[in-house]
Formats: structure tokens, C-alpha cells, sequence
């Protein structure tokens, strides 16, 4: 048995551990799991736990049905919250899904990533992520359903009594630092009852593993508190949407290969080409960083989203900024705004990153800058300097995923089939649905 799964087993009986928790994810990213006694853990770790996979949303047919959860020793976390439980301590550790014979399933989320991340490590890079995922913080009704209810009236950095949300926010960095995270900060948001918690940046797989137990851990550590933990992107209108804006770099041999200390915004012709390419594919990754009806209801105009797709050092209304570093040589990195936390983090990274290594292959050239606020100028102004705009709604965002082969292989077949299946299923149901605003709005008059 390898060094890493015998440390869990030592640290498991050390511990105490009662319960282990084997995670993964289904293609939206919807966290899944199947819980164990610790003493079967041996055991899953040499060869694995059957499950059926035709269960799980995008996985297989019931005639293809089985399959395993390999867990991956590394991501093992005690859950902070069972240490004092009278019910037993409980771990967690993520998995891959495999085939009976041990061959990766090419509908796991995270194979699409490890699979991306190869061939990036092939060309002699690593890509590292950072996400900055906000949420809302609603009341519960006296049934404990989640309602709209605002929890608090804050705004953006504002404190206790504005901020209602600084305890629940306060033990979910305990909790986050707890199981392993490097927590950054912490903070009010812009709209009543919206918060961010900041963590560091790491690899793009290690990042996508964080956003998943992120997620988890802010909605358990919420229901706590009597609250109910959403990220939906736009659940109110009027007020601004949640995002999950994402910080991008490449490194070669150790070294920041966005870096050029004679180059404008200090970007080098890899970083150049790597924006490049996200630009040529933001249709089809927008389907992925965008992935529900309600996406599209962040994106307008006015809230603090990008709409129009651009890049800019200072402009906060581009879809790409490339902020500003006292420490260039190894923080220069490029921030893509466009992503709601609903996105599967690592459908989502592998999109990305096959975009960006394919700009840099193809040696694409980016757009000139637009440092403007670009929701100031005209329709003609736009048009001249060629700004284009992301995509209206989910339906012309999945047209673009269709037609982009770059991104059409970094998800398979497999998980292209399915994802496009489950997402037009899901616009037809929309279309056919009645909402309270046209109720409100025609019921009366017609």
C-alpha cells in the first residue's frame, strides 16, 4: 500500500474516526457520496467500492451499470463539525470513478480534468487557479424550508450589526482552515446577505477539490445557523448575482511563464496567447462557467458582470482583467469574471485550460485592451473596436459549446453528450413552465 493511503489509516485510528465519506461528482458538480465504516477503509483503498452508476446524473445506461470509487488518499479531511458529535467522528475523501477493470471513467468530472492537466504537463506547464466564489445567506421559514429572506441589509466590507452573517461566516473559515484550506479573507459582499471567503490558489485540480468541499462546507455550516446557503448565481433581482471569478497562471521549470519584465502589463507571449485563446472559445466555456437558465440573469449590464468580451488591467467591466502585482514576477496572472460558483469546477478548468494551450499552440494574438467602462459606450463605438458579447442565454451558449471542437475534447464525447442532453432537457422544461411574472403581469390584463 502506498505512503499516502497508510498515513490515512494512521491517522484514522489515531483520530478515531468512526465514519468515512467517499465524495465525488456528478456532471453538474452536484457533490455525491457513499459512507463507510472506518474499518472497511482498508480494504476500499487496495480495490475500490462498487456503485451503480446509472444512478448518478450523466454517467451510464442501467445495461453499463457498474461501477468503483477509487479514493484518492490525498484529499482525505476529518469533518470539524463530528469531533465533539456524540455519533462518531466522520472523514471524507474524494474519489475517482472507474471501470470494473480499473480503466478511468470518461464521464467523471475529475478524469476530465486529470486528463487536461496531462497534457498540459506534457507541453512542461502546470496551470494554478484561484476562485473567489460568493454565496447568499437566506433565513429558513419555521419549518426549516430556505426562503428569500434576506438575513441582513450589509453591503460590501460592512461589519456587525449591517453584517448578520459574521458568526456563520467566522465558523466556516474554522471549519475550511480545519480541513486543510489556507483561508485568504473573509468579507461582506455588495448585495444584502452575500458573502465571499477567499482561499489560496493552488493547482487547478486541488482548486476544483477546494470549490467542491468549499460549496459543502459553507451550506452545512450555514443549516447550523439556522440559514440556508445558496449559490445560485441570481436569486434576487434588482441586487447583484453571485460569481466566482477565476485566477489563471501557467508555470514552467518553477517559474511564472505569464511573466515578461519588458512587455506590456508584464504579460509574455505565453500569457498573450493563453488570454488569446479563452477569448476564441468563450462561447462554449461560457456553457460550462454559465451552466444554469439563471446564469443568464447575473449577466446583464449593471451588476458588476461582464457582458461584453474584452480584457483590460483596470477596467472591472471586462471579461478578462489582468490585475495590478507589486510582485510581477511570480503573481502576474489573468482573472476571468465571467464564472458563477454553479459551475462544475472541473469541466470548467478543463475547458479553460484547453482553450488557453490552444491559443498559445496556435499562436493567437488577443484584442487590444479596452480600459474604458465599456457599458458607457455606444452600440457603434462597440461594433467599430469589435467587442463582442457572451452569449444571451444557456440555449446559444450550448450552440457555441456544439460547434467548439478545442472544448468538445477536453470533455469527451462522453460528457458532451450527456451534458448537452441534460441541459436542453432542462431549457425545455423552462420554456413550458409558467412563471409568477407572467401571472402578475398578464392574469389581469388578458
Amino acid at each position: 500500500m502506498e505512503k499516502e493511503a497508510k498515513r490515512v489509516l494512521e491517522t484514522v485510528r489515531r483520530e478515531k474516526i468512526s465514519f468515512i465519506r467517499l465524495q465525488f461528482t456528478d456532471i453538474f458538480g452536484i457533490p455525491k457520496n457513499v459512507e463507510i465504516p472506518a474499518r472497511q477503509l482498508e480494504g476500499v483503498l487496495e480495490g475500490g467500492i462498487a456503485f451503480d452508476g446509472s444512478s448518478i446524473e450523466g454517467f451510464v445506461r442501467i445495461s453499463e451499470s457498474d461501477m468503483y470509487l477509487k479514493p484518492d488518499p490525498a484529499t482525505f479531511a476529518i469533518h470539524p463539525w463530528s469531533l465533539d458529535g456524540e455519533d462518531g467522528r466522520t472523514a471524507r475523501i474524494l474519489c475517482d470513478v472507474v471501470r470494473p477493470d480499473g480503466s478511468p471513467f470518461e464521464g467523471d468530472p475529475r478524469y476530465v480534468l486529470k486528463r487536461a492537466v496531462a497534457e498540459a504537463q506534457r507541453e512542461g506547464v502546470t496551470m494554478y487557479a484561484g476562485a473567489e466564489a460568493e454565496f447568499f445567506l437566506f433565513r429558513r421559514d419555521p419549518n426549516g424550508t430556505p426562503c428569500l429572506e434576506l438575513h441582513d441589509k450589509g453591503g460590501y466590507f460592512d461589519l456587525d450589526p449591517l453584517d448578520r452573517g459574521e458568526e456563520a461566516r467566522k465558523a466556516i473559515v474554522e471549519a475550511l482552515e480545519k480541513m486543510g484550506f489556507d483561508v485568504e479573507a473573509a468579507h461582506h459582499e455588495v448585495a444584502p446577505s452575500q458573502h465571499e471567503i477567499d482561499f489560496r490558489y493552488s493547482d487547478a485540480l486541488r482548486t476544483a477539490d477546494n470549490i467542491v468541499t468549499f460549496k459543502y462546507v459553507v451550506k452545512r455550516i450555514a443549516l447550523r445557523y439556522g440559514l440556508h446557503a445558496t449559490f445560485m448565481p441570481k436569486p434576487i433581482a434588482g441586487i447583484n448575482g453571485s460569481g466566482m471569478h477565476t485566477h489563471l497562471s501557467l508555470f514552467r521549470d518553477g517559474k511564472n511563464a505569464f511573466y515578461d519584465p519588458e512587455a506590456p502589463y508584464n504579460l509574455s507571449e505565453v500569457a498573450r496567447g493563453f488570454l488569446a485563446g479563452i477569448i476564441e472559445h468563450i462561447g462554449a466555456i461560457t456553457a460550462l462557467a454559465n451552466p444554469l437558465i439563471n446564469s443568464y440573469k447575473r449577466l446583464v449590464p449593471g451588476y458588476e458582470a461582464p457582458v461584453n468580451i474584452s480584457w483590460a488591467r483596470i477596467n472591472r467591466s471586462a471579461l478578462i482583467r489582468v490585475p495590478a502585482s507589486n510582485t510581477p514576477e511570480t503573481s502576474t496572472r489573468m482573472e476571468l469574471r465571467s464564472p458563477d460558483p454553479s459551475a462544475n469546477p472541473y469541466l470548467l478548468y478543463a475547458a479553460v485550460l484547453m482553450s488557453g494551450l490552444d491559443g498559445i499552440r496556435r499562436g493567437l494574438t488577443p484584442p487590444e485592451p479596452v480600459e474604458e467602462n465599456i457599458y458607457e459606450l455606444s452600440e457603434h463605438e462597440r461594433l467599430e473596436r469589435e467587442i463582442a458579447t457572451l452569449p444571451g442565454d444557456l440555449g446559444e451558449a450550448l450552440e457555441a459549446l456544439e460547434r467548439d471542437e478545442v472544448v468538445r475534447q477536453a470533455l469527451g464525447e462522453h460528457v458532451l453528450e450527456r451534458y448537452l442532453t441534460a441541459k436542453r432537457r432542462e431549457l425545455q422544461e423552462y420554456r413550458v413552465a409558467v412563471s409568477p411574472w407572467e401571472i402578475e403581469r398578464y392574469l389581469e390584463v388578458y
